[in-house]
């Protein structure tokens, strides 16, 4: 399709293009506004025929092209379409996925088989699963007196014969013991795979009718070539994580060779057993594969030959000469004593989480203007450090005029130095990581005077007429040792794809080294922030009130961390009120707020107390606020709404009045949010559990959970997959989801 407005003006003969002409164009006006709506047909015609191809055709046409072919529509699907925005058409999407329709009629001639489950799975939810037929794992009791005269058969049959005996010398088959892959067997258990798990009830498996689906919610992430950290002074022993902590590493799943293949732990990301590692090293250890070890600046890894998987718990096993010890569930390394590295060691492993969430080398959509100068930090690069690209930027913003300046960082290193970014009215600085990097900010203590923070400053006053404010971007990174602290007339702070260690740094069991320290201090100064996928600790705001007007804070998507529930996440100094107004949107707050005013909290959690100094401004919707809290004006938040139906039944005469405080009491403490992990660093940080109430884990605004992991839309994903389980069972059996992570 062609969109030349002038098309049809060339159509017509030259004379009256000429006449046309010598009049100022009133008709070559006209059939350029008759040429765009033709455009915009011929789109139409264009589009009309991709309609007919599911691979091509709108997204609204999906649901009628699998109407064609008999596809059942997932629940929600119209109310999702008719929403409107950007969240509502990617939900639309799963309620009605491409592969899935287009899959519709392999997928019945396949009814009924466990590799179709398992694909059902990954076109539905987007989870990896493993499909077992459970009651080939149920122990069935025979009489003895079936097998008289036979006492081989009886010793064969007579306990186990539905399944075998447990032989303990067989240690990778006890390993797999209550995981997708075990292969024991179990006694019947009463309650059936289908029934809901939570902190009362306990889902079953082990039962005649029971197919379960075991699915892996939990992502693999990569870190690439990043250094290790050494622990002790020896140089000896080390773990994966730059940050010290334990991490358990993952799986780098391999693609499945064929559609009727079922799936194997190197197809999922499981977390690696010792075991398993043990006997199949060449299966996860190399540059391409689960983990891989390089010491010394080589540029080969640690060969296989001399990786021993051992059992670091107590830093208790010493290696042999040569050999580099390698516990792959508590992510630690340990060289011989007398054969410990000099200069280094670098590793490759993959971890997991929930989401794309803080640093990591995950996809991050970024646009780079034309007129920003662009400083490349990292090996092979102009610049080795972050403050020598920064001093160039300073020096061509003066010069040359460059106002816009984007530090990158090309590699996932780690970066010790002492920052401090100062920016004039109408400069644009961003710091970010490169595609496929996570650079680590190692702040150190440097000065014994002063805070040894990364400092973004602003200077020579606000912007002057005409003159856009000042504005500071990090993005991809991670910030560890130190917080950020931000002083002066500065526009705008923008913390995107960022981890601010909440606690500073990390205790091997993920404890936080300083739970009483801020991640971010807003001191004296003027900027708007805004973070977005984040991970942060404490925000501490130090602003004369007087003269000051309220700071904007914007929080997304994040995590604000005060390492528990009783600490501080946001206020003044001596835990008096910020002088700041809170924009929370789909985000996780663990600890206690006292702020200003919230301009607008919508599908968020508050784990501890918010506390506001003015009441009449801005609301909250949608969110989790604990009892006792001072808040604006609330709209459908928990537990307001199910003490709100408390009081409704009292009314209509159903409970006696009398009841309604111990019974909102104990629904209170009912509807509170619980989290599988709340220590960051462990694999499942910020993951509501499974035993939640659903007024959390469905009680945002279009039923998705409420915090940070709303866009995930896991309780419409669990029920699109529970849906289309029950159409391709097989036949007289029950099909259940059991969550592994």
């Amino acid at each position: 399709m062609t969109t030349d407005p002038d098309r049809l003006l060339t159509l017509l003969p030259r004379h009256i293009q000429r006449r046309d002409a010598e009049h100022g164009g009133p008709l070559r006006a006209l059939l350029a506004v008759v040429t765009e709506q033709v455009d915009v047909v011929e789109a139409g015609v264009e589009q009309l025929y991709d309609d007919w191809f599911i691979e091509t055709c709108a997204d609204w046409v999906v649901p009628y092209l699998g109407d064609l072919v008999g596809y059942r529509l997932l629940r929600g699907y119209a109310e999702a379409l008719s929403a409107g925005g950007e969240a509502a058409r990617l939900l639309a999407a799963q309620l009605a996925p491409r592969r899935d329709v287009a899959d519709t009629v392999a997928t019945r001639r396949r009814k009924g088989t466990l590799p179709l489950l398992e694909e059902l799975a990954t076109a539905v939810a987007d989870w990896p699963a493993h499909a077992v037929e459970l009651r080939r794992g149920v122990a069935v009791t025979q009489p003895v007196r079936r097998f008289a005269g036979d006492p081989d058969a009886v010793r064969r049959r007579g306990l186990a014969a539905g399944g075998r005996y447990v032989d303990v010398r067989r240690g990778a088959v006890l390993d797999l013991l209550d995981s997708p892959f075990d292969q024991l067997s179990h006694l019947a258990e009463a309650p059936r795979i289908t029934a809901p798990a939570d902190r009362d009830r306990r889902q079953g498996r082990h039962n005649p009718p029971a197919v379960g689906l075991f699915v892996w919610r939990l992502k693999p992430y990569p870190i690439t070539h990043a250094p290790a950290y050494c622990i002790d002074r020896a140089r000896n022993l080390y773990t994966f994580s730059i940050l010290g902590n334990d991490t358990p590493l993952v799986t780098a799943p391999l693609p499945e060779p064929a559609p009727t293949h079922l799936a194997t732990p190197e197809n999922v990301p499981g977390f690696l057993r010792r075991r398993a590692v043990q006997d199949r090293l060449a299966d996860f250890y190399g540059p391409q594969r689960s983990f891989a070890i390089w010491r010394d600046g080589q540029a080969e890894p640690v060969p296989p030959s001399a990786i021993v998987v051992a059992d670091l718990t107590d830093w208790t096993y010493r290696p042999r000469r040569h050999q580099v010890a390698v516990d792959p569930v508590l992510g630690r390394i340990a060289f011989g004593s007398r054969h410990a590295p000099r200069r280094g060691v670098w590793v490759s492993y993959h971890y997991a989480f929930a989401d794309d969430l803080g640093g990591g080398q995950y996809l991050r959509v970024r646009a780079t203007p034309p007129t920003a100068a662009v400083y490349r930090v990292g090996p092979g690069q102009d610049f080795e450090r972050i403050d020598d690209a920064y001093q160039r930027w300073r020096a061509d913003a003066a010069g040359a005029g460059r106002s816009h300046g984007i530090i990158e960082i090309t590699h996932s290193g780690a970066y010790q130095e002492q920052l401090e970014f100062a920016v004039e009215p109408g400069q644009r600085l961003e710091v970010r990581a490169a595609e496929g990097t996570r650079p680590v900010l190692r702040l150190l203590d440097w000065y014994s005077n002063r805070p040894d923070a990364l400092q973004i400053r602003g200077t020579h006053g606000g912007p002057r007429r005409g003159q856009p404010p000042s504005q500071v971007v990090l993005d991809g990174l991670l910030v560890t040792g130190r917080g950020v602290s931000v002083t002066g007339p500065v526009g705008s702070v923008l913390l995107r794809h960022c981890t601010l260690v909440p606690g500073w740094s990390l205790e091997h069991h993920c404890g936080p080294t300083h739970p009483e320290e801020p991640s971010l201090v807003l001191e004296d100064t003027t900027a708007c922030v805004q973070v977005e996928r984040c991970i942060l600790g404490t925000i501490l705001v130090i602003v004369d009130e007087v003269r000051a007007d309220p700071l904007a804070i914007h929080l997304a998507d994040s995590i604000l961390d005060a390492t528990a529930a009783d600490r501080v996440a946001l206020s003044a100094p001596d835990c008096r009120h910020a002088h700041a107004v809170l924009h929370a949107h789909r985000t996780t707050v663990i600890g206690e707020v006292f702020t200003h005013a919230v301009g607008l909290g919508a599908n968020s959690i508050f784990a501890g107390p918010l506390q506001v100094a003015r009441r009449g401004i801005g609301c909250l919707r949608f969110c989790y606020v604990p009892p006792g809290s001072r808040t604006p004006r609330r709209y459908h938040c928990q537990p307001d709404t199910v003490q709100a139906a408390l009081a409704e039944r009292a009314d209509r005469g159903e409970l006696d009045p009398a009841d309604v405080p111990g019974l909102a009491a104990l629904e209170a403490a009912r509807v509170h949010p619980l989290w599988t992990s709340t220590r960051y660093g462990t694999p499942a940080y910020g993951q509501l559990s499974s035993g939640c109430a659903p007024e959390i884990t469905r009680g945002a605004e279009d039923g998705a959970e409420l915090g940070v992991g709303h866009d995930l839309f896991q309780p419409q994903r669990t029920d699109n997959l529970r849906s289309r389980l029950a159409e391709f069972v097989p036949a007289g059996a029950e099909a259940g989801i059991v969550f592994v992570t």
